[in-house]
């Protein structure tokens, strides 16, 4: 059977929509199975790109499925359902509007779209209403503010502004005030006070670790070292100029009192001249108020690393290390006596017997003893 025409064809595409098989219909035709495929799929492809519908109902199905699909997006993600009270949807509905359709956010919380636009128009008498308010009352806030030094909130502005006969809620004094940006100094003092503190905390020696004499700058640190399972803190004080270890204390604590403790022992010993440089860490125990009280009281300037460079205090850093593989990691300590008398004996040598490359190979005492010796404070033996 020989198909000259689309007519034809057609029938034949027909009779396989029907119902037919591909087989039955090519026995009988005599048509090669692999043309018929051929049409049936060329049928559905026109089929699929043009399909029975005008554009006119075509743009209005997708309106339709834009419509239906923002409702649902608007049930998913509003804070209350169409069945909360008026007021919580009608302000998702005003906090919505941005993104959908009033109308489509009317319809998907079930408001009727006069009751909206009423509340709008109430809402924007009530604010013009507020503004006029707030522009009487800010002058007599700011007044008020700055008579008392800036320490009086809204809780107790609020019931001058009534003694002077402004019927005020505290709320509304409150929202005044946060958009004069005015607040009680009262609840900033701590924090400013802590940020004051923090700017203070500069890096005056700034690796700088060389002194003309002894006694005018000091660098402080804490080490930790475990024994039997118990933390042991070791700070020291070093003198810049000499290298040699003023002071030092062991505690079971990393603590202000720890340093205090340590700053008082080389403190009495030495006696130095108002201002002394001391250097350290950031650390909790050195810039806690307690003790930068005590030595700002002493006379005393504190200067401080940068965070995380611990190059700017490298001379605590190099004791520390240095001590840990001469002497501590050495030995296995029974006791906490024997571990504290091994720190001991280790600071001694380290000043009297163990030469230092910075000072020329002398060891920290003959450095000092030289030094006072060239002052006339001393005499050689």
């Amino acid at each position: 059977m020989k198909i000259t025409s689309s007519e034809q064809k057609q029938v034949i595409i027909n009779r396989y929509l029907s119902g037919e098989s591909v087989n039955s219909i090519s026995t009988e035709t005599g048509i090669p199975r692999s043309t018929l495929y051929y049409w049936i799929d060329k049928h559905k492809k026109a089929s699929t790109r043009n399909p029975n519908i005008t554009l006119r109902e075509f743009s209005a199905n997708k309106r339709k499925i834009q419509h239906l699909s923002d409702i649902i997006e608007i049930l998913q993600s509003s804070p209350c359902s169409a069945m909360a009270p008026l007021q919580e949807r009608l302000t998702v509905i005003e906090e919505f509007s941005a993104k959908y359709h009033v109308h489509t956010l009317c319809e998907a919380l079930k408001v009727s779209k006069g009751t909206y636009y009423n509340h709008i128009l109430r809402n924007k008498r009530k604010n013009s209403m507020f503004n006029q308010k707030c522009a009487e009352l800010k002058p007599i806030i700011q007044d008020i503010y700055d008579k008392n030094s800036q320490i009086f909130g809204p809780t107790k502005i609020t019931p001058i502004l009534r003694e002077l006969g402004y019927s005020v809620s505290e709320k509304s004094v409150t929202r005044i005030m946060r958009e004069m940006g005015l607040y009680s100094i009262r609840g900033a003092a701590k924090t400013m006070y802590k940020h004051y503190q923090k700017q203070q905390r500069t890096n005056i020696l700034n690796q700088n670790f060389t002194a003309d004499a002894p006694n005018l700058i000091w660098v402080s640190d804490v080490t930790q070292f475990n024994l039997n399972q118990k933390r042991f803190y070791i700070c020291v004080i070093i003198d810049i100029f000499s290298r040699k270890v003023v002071s030092y204390h062991i505690a079971k604590k990393n603590s202000t009192q720890l340093v205090k403790t340590t700053f008082k022992k080389a403190y009495i010993l030495r006696k130095p001249s108002d201002g002394l440089l001391f250097h350290t860490d950031n650390g909790s125990n050195y810039i806690s108020n307690t003790f930068m009280n005590y030595l700002n009281d002493l006379g005393v300037v504190q200067s401080f690393s940068r965070v995380h460079i611990p190059y700017d205090n490298s001379v605590c850093e190099s004791f520390f290390s240095t001590m840990k593989r001469e002497e501590l990691y050495r030995y296995k300590y029974s006791s906490v006596a024997e571990f504290m008398k091994s720190v001991e004996k280790y600071i001694n040598f380290f000043n009297s017997e163990r030469p230092h490359s910075t000072l020329k190979y002398k060891t920290p005492d003959k450095y000092e003893a030289d030094f006072w010796l060239k002052q006339g404070f001393l005499t050689e033996e």
